[in-house]
């Protein structure tokens, strides 16, 4: 697998922040979690063994919000990169932006150098793509200020919080899977919080071709590869790899439609959204957490046009 290779280390500041909670919890954070998980196995852990690794079982969708919603909801001081995201999507709606919900299960999560493991942990969040982080009018981050994270996992709630990351610490429906089914034939994901009103609630179908879905793979590869902040004192770069064995043949991303309910920030109220399209797809990830945003300026590891990508020839090693 092709990666930049200044990026394959482990942030010093992040295995300070996770030796000093594995301290302070004890053995208990490494308790296994009581229920059973349909995800699979890290298939990754021994490539890069000096790199959080783990798999992310995801729903990934698009809500169309109008631009001028869209910025009065991002910070001022971020500009928003339309032209990227019509380099990648030339027929979404005039005047919109595209906001995307991820709701996902973390799943066998390894520092295999360290013989650290961190249990499963489930969150949900609105997030903000093609954000002009770094000001040079090019490169695509992806804002996500908050987050409904399991409570359990004491050390992903201050993980997130450790990057600005507004945390509320959640129950799941389904506790250890990414959705559940429904006897209808649809896909469930609830995350409520567990200290406010707060939740996000997603219910999906299957469409029944990838061409009735106005979201190719490629644009959700491009989003959840930008560079990721919250108050952007630090960036994550997370590394979703789409092109394993996971994530092809009968595993192959799903495309789905449905609804979306929540009650969270950065909006103001209650709100719901129908007829929204999205995939659901699991896919392994290399993590560099903590990281200086400003060195990401430039970054080229979105894997498809349009900002925060450099062309270069084929191979059969991209993303």
């Amino acid at each position: 697998m092709a990666l930049q290779s200044s990026l394959l280390h482990v942030s010093a500041v992040a295995l300070l922040v996770l030796f000093s909670l594995l301290l302070s919890h004890g053995e208990s954070a490494a308790t296994p979690c009581v229920c059973v998980t349909h995800d699979h196995d890290n298939p990754i852990a021994e490539l890069f063994p000096n790199n959080a690794t783990g798999v992310l079982n995801a729903t990934l969708a698009i809500i169309p919000i109008p631009l001028e919603t869209a910025r009065s909801l991002i910070p001022p001081q971020y500009g928003i990169l339309e032209r990227a995201y019509r380099a990648l999507l030339p027929s979404f709606p005039e005047g919109m932006y595209p906001v995307m919900v991820q709701a996902a299960h973390d799943h066998d999560i390894q520092f295999l150098a360290y013989g650290i493991t961190l249990e499963d942990f489930s969150r949900v969040g609105f997030e903000f793509p093609f954000l002009d982080l770094t000001g040079d009018g090019y490169s695509s981050f992806r804002w996500a200020p908050a987050q409904l994270i399991s409570a359990a996992n004491e050390i992903a709630v201050e993980g997130s919080r450790a990057y600005g990351t507004i945390v509320s610490p959640a129950k799941y429906e389904p506790v250890c899977d990414a959705y559940r089914g429904l006897p209808n034939g649809n896909t469930y994901f609830r995350g409520t919080s567990l200290a406010s009103p707060e939740f996000v609630e997603l219910e999906m179908a299957r469409v029944s071709h990838q061409t009735l879905n106005p979201y190719p793979v490629e644009f959700f590869r491009n989003i959840t590869n930008q560079p990721t902040f919250a108050n952007a004192t630090s960036c994550d770069n997370m590394i979703r790899l789409f092109n394993t064995t996971m994530s092809v043949g009968e595993y192959a991303p799903v495309p789905v439609r449905g609804r979306v309910k929540a009650h969270t920030l950065p909006f103001g109220a209650e709100m719901e959204w129908t007829d929204i399209y999205g995939v659901q797809v699991a896919t392994p990830f290399i993590e560099n957490n903590y990281l200086d945003c400003e060195t990401m300026r430039g970054y080229s590891g979105t894997g498809g046009p349009g900002d925060s990508y450099i062309p270069g020839p084929p191979s059969d090693d991209a993303l």
